[in-house]
């Protein structure tokens, strides 16, 4: 959750609340004219006292007082703290041990850590706040073919380090609200959504609310390496019949998230006191919101039969009819229908799986449209059509696809579906915006039976008539979901499989491969991560006198969504954070590799290497027109220096939907042609012209080259400030066709421009323009018309057809 400082009106501010904002926002005076209104809940979110936050416990570490002269103690200093983390993380302990014994160090100053064990030893004794741990279950008059081994740490210990840390603080609320543009109310995350205020109003005063987003992505097995010495790990099997596997592995399933949840569902119901990263004492409540998962576990959580839905009364019949079906619960307890009789949630106070059961993007509507839609899509338009389309996507996931699979079926198939998929993942919503949601929802229902019509629906013995997919339903509750949650991408599975990846499969090849002791050495390694990374922070900001709150910055207005840690070194530790270049209006951040690809062409390897023979007359006119713009001259000569060249470079930008947050950076290629591109692999971008009447002129330009220019050592030739930093030469497009002539999909149609050189032959249109004048990344798709040429291969389509571009 996001803390707003910036009043989205007047743009004016430092707030360091919801509340200061809204208090802003509801005041003519200060903010006239406001569109914007909004209302904070009148009892949540008090301050009961002052403690420590989670870096500032770190001053009570046992080596506190040597870190105070030495603070990578015990290290010898940061570069020998810089080798022993990078050893740890990158080498196996047999990899870490050859490294010590290289005959280099007989020569060279010996490191404190001289054996494996020693540095190892020395990693374990860092700090760590909330420790992983091994307990060993049993099952109660049941026998599994192995030990039960649960790897867990306490929730609610985790909740209060997380509550704690100073690296999360500007993105952090605690007051439930309302906000309202016009007379539209405003969803964006949980604390502006129905359930947060309904929540509060049960609380006692002054309580906050620490909303729980649960997150389980069930694997099955995972053979840890190919090696006779290590054994295949899967869920636990029981000595019983192999119709009752499945429900005594959900009872312990259930089992194991009561102990790990168990002090989280107290403070759910009582309350505890937690430090926030700003050291307030908060009297904190935990509900549960949201539990992120795939629709089997989602049954499985629901103690729901798989043909049946795990949020409402809906069974398989129902699936494809476009109803909304009541929640399950009661109906579920008076018939007792649930297998699992003690599931996890059924003492969490204001839990109910109706409710906490989110929808979730990358598992209901994601693979909804690779496993069907799609497949719908090439039975009705042709297979080798729809691959021909797509053959610039390849290599990408099916979500790319999501963004042009509208242009590639106009005509051919109803593209209402793609666009519920497009309007689930807004940011922020309103009753306006739900609407057309749904709405869009309910015509793919309307004319889903064209799809049955043309047999495009079909399973492994042939065509269906029926639309029993389980996701399909599970689609009718996310206006509801949105209503009292907030907006669906804060629930996002991305993070969750992204943590099973470091916490779990890429754990294993660090072990020491010896099973008898597997999870003991899984439990040190990830305390012995989670150390390093904290004690990294820390050590940093003590050693530059730095403090351990992450305070709010004035000049700050805007929040980052890449790393938040990184965001709040460049505020206190500008010098230890590399940065970009910024555009003249300080929207856009653009971000170069320090190393060139190349770093010295010359005008004529330049034109032969990246096939433009019209680049030494575009960068003649850009230096020509620099000169007559500018009070600094130059007369540019190839002899003076030569050209570095880059590859690609990141662009950075805010949000369209919340202009407050930046959002994470975006790599344009700019490739020159080669084997498998013997056109080149080159990306387009949106660029600004200023032109002599002030006016400001977009364009849709492609990028094949990002060079600066370069003098040569002893010259006392100086460039002037437009030829310092990169520059870019493009060549551009024209505007055919405006989104509203076509209302299907609603983008523009461009060309390539051509032009007549001196010689009479026609090239395309190109011109050197400063990095700075992009302003956005822009999707080009090319229209292929009703056929296409079987010629055309993934690297030479784009550069062959009108394009149509978003």
């Amino acid at each position: 959750m996001y803390l707003c400082r910036l009043c989205p009106n007047c743009k004016h501010g430092d707030f360091p609340s919801i509340e200061a904002l809204i208090l802003h926002l509801n005041s003519q005076p200060t903010c006239p004219n406001s569109c914007t209104t909004g209302t904070c809940h009148p009892r949540s979110g008090y301050v009961f006292g002052i403690s420590k936050n989670m870096l500032d416990t770190l001053e009570d570490d046992q080596y506190a007082y040597q870190q105070k002269i030495n603070h990578y103690y015990p290290f010898h200093d940061e570069g020998e703290w810089e080798l022993g983390k990078f050893l740890v993380e990158n080498l196996t302990q047999m990899q870490i041990t050859k490294f010590l014994k290289l005959k280099w160090f007989n020569t060279h100053a010996r490191l404190s850590f001289t054996m494996k064990d020693k540095l190892l030893d020395w990693m374990d004794l860092l700090p760590c706040f909330t420790e992983w741990k091994v307990s060993k279950i049993e099952f109660s008059g049941y026998k599994t073919v192995h030990p039960i081994e649960l790897t867990w740490r306490d929730a609610l210990e985790v909740v209060k380090q997380l509550f704690s840390d100073p690296i999360l603080a500007n993105h952090m609320t605690f007051d439930p609200h309302h906000v309202n543009v016009g007379d539209q109310r405003e969803y964006g995350d949980y604390m502006s959504a129905d359930m947060a205020w309904k929540i509060q109003d049960h609380l006692p005063i002054g309580a906050t609310q620490v909303p729980i987003i649960l997150g389980s992505d069930k694997t099955p097995s995972h053979k840890l390496l190919e090696d006779s010495r290590c054994t295949r790990f899967s869920s636990p099997l029981f000595h019983v019949h192999p119709d009752y596997q499945s429900i005594l592995q959900a009872w312990l399933w259930h089992k194991c998230m009561d102990l790990i949840f168990a002090n989280l569902k107290a403070a759910a119901a009582e309350g505890c006191f937690m430090t926030d990263p700003f050291r307030y004492i908060r009297r904190v409540f935990t509900p549960l919101v949201a539990h992120v998962c795939d629709l089997p576990e989602a049954t499985m959580i629901a103690a729901v039969a798989k043909n049946a839905s795990p949020l409402t009364m809906a069974t398989q019949e129902d699936f494809g009819d476009g109803m909304l079906y009541p929640p399950f619960q009661k109906a579920a307890k008076a018939l007792n229908l649930s297998g699992v009789h003690m599931p996890y949630w059924h003492d969490w106070i204001y839990a109910y799986p109706s409710v906490f059961l989110t929808g979730e993007i990358l598992h209901t509507c994601s693979k909804f449209f690779t496993n069907h839609l799609l497949k719908w899509v090439k039975e009705a338009v042709g297979a080798y059509k729809l691959d021909s389309h797509f053959i610039q996507m390849t290599g990408r996931e099916h979500r790319d696809i999501q963004c042009t699979i509208v242009t590639s079926i106009a005509g051919a198939v109803p593209p209402e579906f793609i666009y519920f998929v497009y309007l689930t993942q807004n940011p922020v919503h309103s009753p306006q915006s739900l609407q057309a949601m749904m709405q869009a929802l309910s015509d793919f229902h309307s004319f889903k039976n064209a799809i049955v019509a043309v047999e495009a629906r079909k399973g492994k013995k042939g065509v269906k008539d029926n639309f029993f997919i389980p996701k399909l339903k599970l689609m009718q509750s996310f206006e509801g979901t949105i209503r009292r949650l907030g907006t669906l991408m804060q629930f996002s599975a991305d993070t969750t499989e992204r943590l099973l990846i470091m916490h779990c499969k890429d754990l294993f090849p660090w072990t020491a491969r010896q099973s008898k002791d597997f999870t003991e050495q899984c439990v040190r390694i990830l305390n012995r991560q989670e150390s390093m990374e904290i004690f990294d922070l820390y050590a940093l900001l003590t050693s530059q006198g730095a403090p351990l709150v992450n305070a709010i910055h004035a000049e700050d207005e805007e929040v980052t969504t890449t790393n938040p840690a990184l965001s709040w070194v460049s505020h206190v530790l500008p010098d230890k954070v590399k940065s970009g270049i910024l555009s003249g209006d300080a929207l856009t951040t653009f971000q170069l590799n320090v190393m060139p690809d190349y770093k010295s062409l010359s005008l004529a390897e330049i034109r032969t290497k990246y096939a433009l023979p019209d680049f030494d007359h575009a960068l003649t006119d850009f230096i020509r027109c620099s000169s007559l713009t500018s009070v600094e001259h130059t007369h540019w000569d190839p002899k003076f220096g030569h050209f570095q060249t880059w590859n690609k470079f990141q662009l950075q930008l805010h949000s369209a939907f919340q202009p407050q947050v930046i959002m994470p950076s975006r790599v344009v290629q700019v490739y020159p042609p080669s084997d498998n591109f013997p056109l080149g692999n080159c990306d387009t971008v949106l660029v600004d012209s200023l032109g002599a009447n002030g006016n400001t002129t977009s364009y849709v330009a492609q990028v094949r080259l990002i060079f600066q220019l370069t003098i040569q050592k002893g010259s006392d030739l100086k460039l002037p400030s437009s030829l310092s930093d990169p520059l870019l030469y493009v060549q551009f497009f024209h505007f055919v066709s405006r989104p509203e002539e076509h209302p299907e999909l609603m983008m523009w149609t461009v060309e390539r421009a051509y032009t007549h050189g001196e010689n009479g032959n026609c090239h395309q249109e190109g011109a050197v323009v400063q990095v700075t004048d992009v302003t956005h990344a822009v999707e080009s798709i090319p229209d292929y018309g009703k056929a296409v040429d079987k010629s055309m291969s993934s690297a030479t389509c784009l550069e062959s057809y009108v394009f149509l571009s978003e």
